[in-house]
């Protein structure tokens, strides 16, 4: 044998035909090139948003690596077919023959593999450039380096892929006896059956492409992957050397093939991870979603007692790559609905559900459920800041009657309705949908039960991404940020004719217009506006002045229509948004934020704090206290104190957040070791629902990969 393979090397050494086959497989690597610069030519042309859209060239081996199987490919098939008419007549052990040119091929195809497929790579990334690690929407980099994990194996691997397709090429010849016969074959296996799969609609486009010799995305579990590489050479060998045998005189090369093909398409099939088993009964309801529903006990410390259904949905993964598990989003408010989220905002997850079932639910704590009167839940008293004691006993009995005409329709719900309960109910979902572990984006109120899952199950949380959420340790720091909005409102009246403001100076017109309601209240649409009313109702429209600063300019109108003494602009918006004149109590949000410990602890902690809201936040101190005003008085006991996360368990967090969000997000996210956060350098509230794509790519890199972006990540409006 060891002449035999001698001999084959000496014959594959002197053929210059060999070493000119060899040469043009560079061809891989400029085409490789080629394709690198086309595309840094069209994202260069691109901004914005629209960069982030482009597909990734991965390691860079996705357009040359056919052509290099096809030339080594090539490569082992001539050396059988001009056997044909000289060698496979003359010699008597023909199957020796065939075995003896497996090394030399196996040598000479893993050495050229991986010159190629460094080659590639490298070149590839040098026409990239520092393109290369721009973050897109799906979560990858437009080019991956060396040092990133798993990219070094994958080259090294695809390399020596090279050498296993020269065998095919090996077996092909040896079937077919014809060079011209053995190239078609070759071109179909390569680039003709691949091509055909990816015109195939989704999903089966991918899932048929995975089972190609030039595999299509990562579908397959590396195990399985590389069991479907190695049955090509397995079974072209296998055919090769039945075909070389005298028919019908020997079975033990169709016996030995099929068995080797029979171990390798069994570990393709065990390979495959097994799927989550989900208790949650399906169906299809809105759009391309599936509604299912949980059942929770309304006391999570009577697990056995009285139990509610909470409505959950599920955006399926569409089986276009390697199932990773489900991401769960919390919704907002307290009280939104994540069922209606996944339906306004699902194109947002577009890119999650080529890994992930993305699932969310309708809180116990939300209005839609219609457990509670939902004009009971909208209208509490009007807030006024008490200024002394005995009326703020007074705002204490109003809202403590709100809540009990509330809490009527259902007492026992209404006292478990703090965001502890609402993250146990989601380890019910969890435990029902057959997850161990869920991967998380918790969006504006949602980062509080996001918060408390993480201490009551720290290990069961593979990653979690907070957008622009809510942060209890912080209620009393807002002061600054909420000042700096306003400075930002004022800079554009000086700057923009469109500000009804213009050419005045806006804080002063405010604060002036602030301190004389707060002395006689303006009167508006049958009520009257303080000072203190202003300041809530303006609040909304300085966080986000809406296109072409839309609300800004109502804002500057109403500011200027109050000054003639009528404050109905002011009004007309709130009732618009809310359906009264003027923001009040809200019991429905109440119900959740008193038992979240969103409350002051007594008249002397409320005064506190409204003196550092007047000294700090001139121009918006109401603010600081509105919120918990609407607690004073609250006939239920705090269930979710802020504490400390636990020290172990925990993956790191990303958060990621807009002029008014960042601060409380970040400080929120860091407080796990090795966590990392994205400031959005503009105005607005939550990213990923909204739609930023710049916060979306690096979102999914996380979810998807574990990827954190390095501190001090900024993304912008996709305008500028």
């Amino acid at each position: 044998m060891i002449d035999a393979v001698l001999a084959e090397w000496l014959k594959f050494r002197s053929l210059r035909s060999n070493f000119y086959l060899l040469a043009s497989s560079l061809l891989a690597v400029f085409l490789s090139a080629g394709v690198a610069f086309m595309v840094t030519r069209g994202f260069d042309n691109q901004t914005g948003a629209d960069r982030l859209r482009f597909d990734s060239l991965g390691d860079g081996l996705g357009t040359g690596l056919p052509v290099a199987y096809f030339v080594l490919g090539a490569l082992g098939a001539l050396t059988m077919t001009a056997e044909h008419d000289s060698s496979l007549v003359a010699v008597p052990r023909r199957l020796l023959l065939l075995f003896a040119k497996v090394p030399t091929l196996l040598v000479v195809g893993l050495v050229a593999g991986e010159v190629l497929a460094f080659g590639m790579h490298f070149a590839t990334q040098a026409v990239l450039g520092d393109r290369a690690g721009r973050v897109l929407l799906s979560g990858q980099t437009l080019g991956t380096s060396l040092s990133e994990p798993g990219v070094l194996a994958g080259v090294v691997l695809a390399g020596a892929s090279v050498s296993l397709v020269a065998l095919v090429g090996l077996g092909v010849g040896t079937v077919l006896r014809s060079t011209a016969g053995s190239l078609v074959a070759l071109i179909m296996l390569v680039f003709v059956l691949p091509t055909a799969a990816m015109t195939l609609p989704s999903p089966w486009g991918s899932r048929i492409g995975a089972y190609m010799i030039v595999g299509g995305g990562d579908l397959l579990p590396p195990l399985a992957a590389f069991a479907v590489l190695v049955t090509y050479p397995v079974v072209a060998m296998a055919a090769g050397a039945v075909a070389i045998v005298v028919r019908g005189r020997r079975a033990r090369p169709l016996v030995a093939g099929v068995a080797a093909t029979g171990v390798l398409v069994a570990t393709v099939v065990f390979a495959q991870p097994a799927g989550a088993t989900s208790a949650v009964e399906w169906k299809p309801c809105r759009k391309d979603m599936e509604c299912g529903s949980v059942q929770v006990p309304v006391n999570w410390d009577e697990p056995g007692g009285r139990k509610i259904s909470i409505p959950v949905a599920r955006l399926a993964a569409n089986g276009t790559g390697r199932r990773i598990g489900t991401v769960f989003s919390i919704p907002g408010g307290p009280g939104g609905s994540g069922v209606d989220d996944l339906e306004k905002s699902g194109g947002n997850f577009s890119h999650l559900r080529d890994r992930f079932d993305v699932v969310s639910f309708t809180p116990r704590n939300s209005p839609a459920l219609e457990i509670f009167s939902s004009e009971c839940l909208a209208k509490g008293p009007w807030l006024t800041p008490p200024d002394d004691e005995r009326a703020y006993e007074r705002l204490g009995e109003a809202n403590a009657a709100a809540a009990r005409r509330c809490a009527a329709r259902d007492p026992e719900l209404f006292g478990h309705l703090d965001s502890v309960s609402v993250a146990r109910d989601i380890d019910a979902v969890r435990a029902a949908l057959g997850e161990e572990r869920l991967s998380f984006v918790a969006t504006s109120y949602g980062g509080v039960p996001a918060y408390a899952y993480a201490r009551l199950f720290p290990r069961r949380i593979r990653a979690m991404y907070l957008d622009g959420v809510v942060n209890l340790f912080r209620r009393d720091e807002r002061h600054q940020v909420m000042e700096a909005q306003f400075d930002r409102f004022v800079t554009w009246c000086a700057a923009s004719t469109a500000c009804k403001l213009h050419g005045r100076d806006a804080g002063e017109a405010w604060r002036a217009l602030v301190a004389a309601a707060d002395r006689r209240p303006i009167p508006a649409d049958g009520t009257a506006y303080s000072g203190f009313d202003l300041q809530i109702a303006a609040a909304p429209h300085l966080v986000s002045p809406g296109d072409d600063h839309a609300r800004w300019k109502q804002l500057a109108e109403s500011i200027e229509r109050a000054e003639r003494g009528d404050a109905s602009g002011f009004s007309g918006y709130v009732e618009a948004g809310i359906g009264s004149p003027k923001p009040m109590a809200f019991v429905g949000m109440n119900m959740t934020h008193c038992l979240d410990g969103f409350r002051f602890r007594d008249y002397a902690d409320y005064r506190g704090v409204r003196r550092d809201g007047e000294r700090l936040s001139p121009n918006l101190s109401g603010n600081v206290v509105w919120h918990r005003l609407g607690c004073v008085g609250w006939p239920r006991p705090v269930k979710n104190p802020p504490a400390p996360l636990p020290t172990a368990g925990l993956p790191p967090f990303l958060g990621a957040g807009t002029w008014t969000d960042y601060d409380d997000t970040a400080d929120l996210a860091m407080r796990v070791p090795g966590s990392s956060a994205v400031r959005f350098e503009g105005h607005g509230h939550g990213l990923y629902l909204t739609g930023d794509a710049c916060t979306i790519a690096h979102a999914n890199r996380y979810l998807i990969d574990l990827r954190l972006p390095p501190r001090g990540t900024v993304c912008r409006p996709e305008s500028e």
